[in-house]
């Protein structure tokens, strides 16, 4: 009887690199009488390995991962499993992540700082194949979308890409080019190309630049 009630139950994996909040996902969704943990890891690859073996209903996802892109994840789950429900618990707040997050095929994007009821709210809606989004994310992308504006014009950093704003990420917590080119798996070269269409999209004209830039701008987001 017990198998068969964990059997019955809807399963979900956890991906963040912050054990405590893994910890904490875990208790909250295993108080649920239909959904259970079933599996977690820190980085992308894990998780990618993982899931693709356990085949969970949702995968909730953090963005900045454990020398990892939680977008790149997405992508890559989504490529492989286009069935799964990914929900991104984040606690970036501004909306160009959320945006990011839904074009690699997210269903949904929530703020960690919500409350534990809106984060069941959250899973059991993207559980029934509907999008959720914390309000203030579902405010600033309506508004935008209203205001008429187009993406590049918000802010220079949203004239980078995916991958761009990774790198850029990295550069601002202090990571070299070749610890930079370990983390993403490409060459040195690789990056030195990405590094320079930052520089050129963030009109900076120098190395330098690009490293005060990516650090002023990484502590201004991730402000806790």
């Amino acid at each position: 009887m017990p198998a068969e009630t964990v059997d019955s139950k809807l399963r979900i994996f956890l991906v963040d690199d912050h054990p405590l909040v893994r910890e904490w996902l875990t208790n909250l969704i295993n108080t649920q009488p239909d959904l259970q943990v079933c599996g977690e890891a820190e980085t992308g690859p894990q998780a990618l390995q993982a899931i693709l073996t356990l085949k969970p209903k949702v995968a909730i996802v953090d963005i900045s991962l454990k020398d990892s892109s939680g977008i790149e994840l997405i992508k890559d789950l989504k490529l492989n499993l286009p069935s799964l429900a990914v929900l991104v618990l984040s606690m970036h707040e501004e909306s160009h992540y959320a945006e990011r997050a839904l074009r690699a095929g997210a269903a949904g994007y929530i703020i960690k700082r919500e409350t534990t009821r809106k984060i069941i709210t959250a899973i059991r809606q993207v559980l029934a194949g509907q999008v959720y989004l914390s309000s203030e994310i579902a405010t600033a992308l309506a508004t935008q979308y209203v205001a008429g504006k187009i993406r590049a014009e918000h802010s220079p950093i949203e004239q980078l890409s995916d991958r761009e704003l990774e790198v850029f990420e990295l550069l601002g917590q202090g990571r070299g080019t070749r610890q930079i080119a370990e983390v993403l798996r490409v060459s040195v070269k690789t990056v030195q190309a990405y590094c320079a269409r930052i520089k050129e999209k963030l009109n900076l004209g120098s190395a330098t630049e690009l490293l005060r830039e990516a650090v002023r701008w990484y502590e201004a987001t991730h402000k806790t």
